[in-house]
This record gives C-alpha cells, sequence and structure tokens, in this order.
C-alpha cells in the first residue's frame, strides 16, 4: 500500500468509526432490539450500494475504494456488535427479539445495498 492511499484509507476509516459511535452510543433500543447496530449496518448497506453504483458508472479510482468501501463503510459496519447484540439476545431468552434482529439485520442490510445502487444507476443512468 503506498502513502497516499493509506491515507485514502485511513481517512474513511476515522469518519465511519466516528459515525457508528455517534449512532450506537448510547445504545439504543426499541423494546428489547437493539437499534444502532441496526443503523448502522443499513446506513452502510445503503452507502456502499451507492458507492458500488457510482465506482461502476464512473471508473472511479481505486483511492476512492479504499476510503468509502473499505474505510467508511467498512468502520460504519459492525458484524462484531451484530453478533454481540445477538449473542446477548440469545442467552437472555429473548427469542423473538433475536430472530427480528438478525433478520432485520441481513434482510434490511441487503435491500438498502440494493436500494443504493438501484437509485444511484436511476440518477447517473446505467
Amino acid at each position: 500500500m503506498k502513502g497516499l492511499e493509506f491515507v485514502f484509507l485511513a481517512a474513511g476509516s476515522v469518519l465511519g468509526a466516528f459515525l457508528r459511535y455517534k449512532i450506537t452510543e448510547p445504545p439504543l433500543l426499541l423494546g428489547t432490539i437493539p437499534v444502532g447496530v441496526l443503523a448502522v449496518n443499513v446506513i452502510g448497506a445503503f452507502i456502499l450500494g451507492a458507492f458500488i453504483a457510482l465506482s461502476q458508472q464512473w471508473s472511479l479510482d481505486g483511492k476512492y475504494s479504499l476510503f468509502a468501501a473499505v474505510g467508511f463503510c467498512g468502520s460504519l459496519t459492525t458484524m462484531s456488535a451484530f453478533a454481540l447484540d445477538s449473542s446477548d439476545l440469545l442467552e437472555g431468552g429473548r427469542y423473538a427479539s433475536l430472530a427480528v434482529t438478525v433478520m432485520a439485520n441481513v434482510g434490511l442490510s441487503i435491500a438498502a445495498l440494493l436500494g443504493g445502487k438501484h437509485i444511484i444507476n436511476a440518477i447517473v443512468g446505467s
């Protein structure tokens, strides 16, 4: 990795981590369902989908992928916090909340990614 690539990666990572912290601290709950982690995962997936579409439309340089996809979206979204929230619900016997959390994180994140791609393709043209 060259110096400028590292700067792009680091800048995206710092911004994504900062935004994740602002959204998930303090923990947001809807009943017993943790929605802060869901929010960052869905937002990050949408941004990633939009970036993928822009990257394909405009043939963006790899540095922008390091910034947006790997750095920003990678540090904004969080599989480890999703796993922790899910295991806490499982260990606490809150099976319905666990099912909602897992389905919402996976389903909404995929839908958001596809939505981001679709919206950008509709705006920019495919």
